[in-house]
């Protein structure tokens, strides 16, 4: 039987009450190219993340779903429109952000307790509370026996959680993640996406998730934001209104999740 639009809790989201974590208003991103005009990655962005909210955003691959998270912390100058952190105007790196790309990057001479020290390190932890900040975080992340271990020594997935563990020692208020499970099989991200949650639901940062993976971005997030092809405009901007705690396992054969996921892949699907 056909489901109306009645039925599920797909909708456009709602403006946020509060003064939002990151303002996006007409963001123009071009990169220079030596014998052609400016390519242009992203065409009047505009978006708001408010505080304590994970926000997804997928989109073909090339569409500058990166290119929007280096531009709000820093790294990028836009041609046009602003980025906004806690109502400042971003032009350099804000510290209240902090970054988690898809490769580890764990520094190989450091052991498990020591990368994540780097995070606390970086954030300004005084030194007398570092090494209590470390064994909390290892206890949250389910590392524990692992304090002394070597990244070679770790799977795909406990490096992967190293890396969120020096996030999280940096204490940002805002987390910027860069496809971080894209490289795990699909077993491996599902307990990385548990983990995430696990740890989100409990701290309740505002998250900014990119990734390619539609169903990974509906069982995760409050919003998916779905941008077209280059150059990237926002398509699709969605309230996933579907309970918590989430397993994608159980999610993926209820129609409201199936419904949603389906909407995403059309909207990827209209022409630029």
């Amino acid at each position: 039987m056909a489901l109306s639009q009645a039925d599920i809790p797909v909708q456009p989201r709602a403006a946020a009450a509060l003064p939002p974590r990151v303002r996006i208003e007409n963001l123009r991103i071009t990169f220079p190219r030596p014998d052609a005009p400016p390519l242009e990655v992203l065409s009047g962005i505009s978006l708001d993340v408010a505080d304590g909210e994970f926000v997804a955003v997928v989109g073909p691959s090339g569409s500058g779903k990166s290119t929007i998270l280096r531009a709000i912390c820093g790294l990028l100058k836009p041609a046009g429109g602003r980025v906004r952190v806690d109502g400042r105007d971003v032009s350099a790196p804000p510290p209240e952000v902090g970054f988690m790309f898809q490769k580890d990057a764990l520094l190989p001479w450091r052991t498990v307790a020591q990368n994540i020290r780097v995070g606390a390190e970086l954030g300004g932890v005084p030194a007398s509370r570092q090494a209590a900040r470390v064994a909390e975080l290892i206890t949250l992340l389910r590392l524990d026996g692992f304090a002394d271990a070597w990244p070679k020594q770790l799977s795909g997935g406990m490096r992967q959680r190293v890396s969120l563990g020096r996030l999280l020692a940096y204490n940002p208020s805002l987390m910027l993640m860069d496809e971080p499970f894209g490289a795990l099989d699909y077993q491996t991200k599902i307990s990385m996406g548990r983990e995430l949650l696990r740890i989100w639901e409990a701290e309740r940062r505002s998250i900014v998730f990119v990734t390619h993976d539609i169903e990974e971005a509906v069982a995760l997030a409050d919003r998916v934001v779905v941008f077209s092809a280059r150059p990237a405009r926002i398509v699709g901007d969605y309230k996933v209104d579907l309970p918590r705690p989430r397993d994608l396992r159980a999610m993926r054969g209820e129609p409201a999740f199936v419904h949603l996921t389906e909407t995403i892949w059309s909207d990827l699907a209209l022409p630029v």
